[in-house]
């Protein structure tokens, strides 16, 4: 009966912290942060000055791990796959360049500087893809530990975001139409939530960066599947016989994306399970946080963060002037 309470105390307290950052997100001063990254702010501030809540770790375990791959699976419900099919097809094309762009030369600029390589092949795929979501689920296949997860969510929330805010800038000066701006947005840009900021600046350029960028969160599936090989091929030629997970989740997120795509969901049953989608990543983030130390976080993230930056800005004006001249 003790060890049911502190489990449930365990999730009781995510989401206590994740009710914080949420609500901190909707104030002017902070809503440019996001939840995500609010989230994991306040959660290493709490273990690097109370330390880490044992007694609570069931729970928060729990949440970090189950209630981070719900998400992802929740997150199906944003795809139709009807719409990719017909309007999206050439930006899937896109999309793999923009994958293994981001993967390869974040990589590359990392060994460079010598930095953590699970951090770096993190981000490179949270670049590529769909920002945490996708780090959530290559961590689960490569059995990154929870601490480099975390890292590469923070960087990644608050890189993106600080990009987002630089695009919202450019839109009245860069020679774009709207609908060309927000392809540019969407497949350029890590987060849905930061492509929303971004490409929110007209119908149209909201309707493309959101096209643009499912067509990219697409792609987790089959990128999963084929990391997944490479891994285990990879274990199987350094005598590391460790076993790779199949990611189950994935099946649910395409599950759903199918639903979505042959269901009219109603748009509030919609919105709810996005809303409730969101929280769930936030509760994660909350777990994740807990797991980082200042001293380590700035011991590791420093050449990663370096590699995140300059492959989100090449990214950028490599994506800008294709779309310019093509």
């Amino acid at each position: 009966m003790k060890n049911k309470k502190l489990f449930t105390y365990g999730i009781l307290f995510t989401i206590l912290i994740a009710s914080i950052s949420y609500i901190l997100a909707q104030l002017p001063l902070f809503s440019s942060i996001g939840a995500l990254a609010i989230a994991i702010i306040i959660s290493m501030i709490y273990r690097n000055t109370l330390g880490y809540p044992e007694l609570l770790s069931d729970g928060i375990t729990f949440v970090s791990k189950k209630l981070l791959r719900v998400a992802i699976i929740l997150y199906g419900l944003k795809l139709n796959l009807y719409t990719i099919a017909t309007d999206g097809l050439w930006l899937l094309v896109g999309g793999v360049f923009v994958i293994l762009f981001s993967v390869f030369l974040l990589m590359f600029i990392n060994k460079l500087l010598k930095g953590n390589e699970d951090i770096a092949l993190l981000l490179g795929f949270g670049t590529g893809i769909c920002g945490a979501a996708a780090i959530g689920a290559v961590s689960s296949i490569i059995k990154s530990d929870e601490e480099d997860t975390a890292i590469s969510i923070g960087l990644i929330s608050l890189v993106g975001t600080f990009f987002a805010l630089i695009y919202t800038f450019l839109y009245p000066v860069v020679s774009m139409t709207d609908t060309v701006y927000g392809m540019w947005v969407g497949i350029s840009l890590h987060e849905i939530a930061q492509v929303v900021l971004a490409g929110g600046v007209s119908d149209d350029s909201l309707a493309y960066a959101l096209l643009a960028k499912l067509s990219r969160v697409f792609l987790l599936v089959p990128v999963s599947f084929a990391l997944m090989y490479i891994w285990s091929k990879r274990n199987n030629s350094t005598n590391d016989r460790q076993k790779v997970n199949f990611p189950y989740f994935l099946i649910g997120f395409l599950l759903l994306a199918v639903v979505n795509t042959f269901i009219d969901i109603p748009s509030n049953v919609s919105s709810i399970v996005d809303e409730i989608a969101k929280f769930f990543m936030i509760m994660a983030m909350v777990g994740l946080g807990l797991n980082v130390s200042f001293k380590t976080l700035f011991n590791k993230a420093k050449a990663p963060m370096v590699s995140l930056l300059v492959t989100s800005s090449l990214l950028s004006i490599i994506t800008y002037f294709v779309l310019i001249l093509f």
